[in-house]
């Protein structure tokens, strides 16, 4: 063995050192995959996130749309209804603040007789927090519905003036909609 090693103890050298720089690149590249792993599945979670915000939306068109529709087709004149409302965005939690008002007034009076009035005011606004047992959560005022942005009804007799008139009276009250933001046409 020994003479084996004299006689390509250069070939030996090499050989352990490709070795060791394989298992050693092995390991730091195994740490980047695992970053990369994370990376792409909060990306995905990232998504599904955006998909439950849009079916909220989605959710909350559809149930308007459905009790609209259902109001609607009970107004004398007013036939088959078709409705579609565009809403903004999802529901808004108001939370509860702490809120520390600082007011600070200064009267400066110079050696010459001037006189300064110099006023400060800063504000230092943190949510509270409930506990229960382990977990923290914000305490909620109130949640708001999201605001509706445009409503379109086609609806068979809206072409009589009266029927229409109508349409958009019901629309604006249910919904606390302004009257421009209501399309009332006509149904084939």
């Amino acid at each position: 063995m020994k003479q084996w090693i004299e006689k390509n103890g250069l070939i030996a050298i090499l050989l352990a050192f490709g070795l060791s720089f394989m298992i050693f690149s092995n390991v730091f590249n195994s740490s980047s995959s695992k970053q990369v792993q994370q990376e792409t599945t909060q990306a995905v979670f990232r998504q599904t996130d955006e998909e439950k915000k849009l079916k909220q939306i989605s959710d909350y068109e559809k149930r308007y749309e459905q009790q609209l529709k259902e109001a609607l087709e009970a107004i004398v004149g007013v036939g088959e209804v078709k409705v579609i409302v565009n809403v903004d965005a999802t529901e808004q939690n108001v939370l509860e603040k702490n809120a520390i008002i600082q007011k600070k007034r200064t009267m400066e009076e110079d050696k010459e007789g001037g006189k300064r009035q110099i006023e400060d005011e800063s504000t230092d606004e943190k949510i509270v927090i409930v506990r229960k047992g382990d977990e923290e959560t914000p305490l909620v005022l109130q949640t708001k519905k999201p605001e509706i942005r445009g409503v379109l009804v086609v609806a068979k007799g809206a072409d009589q003036v009266q029927v229409k008139k109508w349409i958009v009276e019901a629309v604006t009250r249910t919904l606390n909609v302004p009257s421009h933001r209501v399309a009332v046409l006509p149904k084939k």
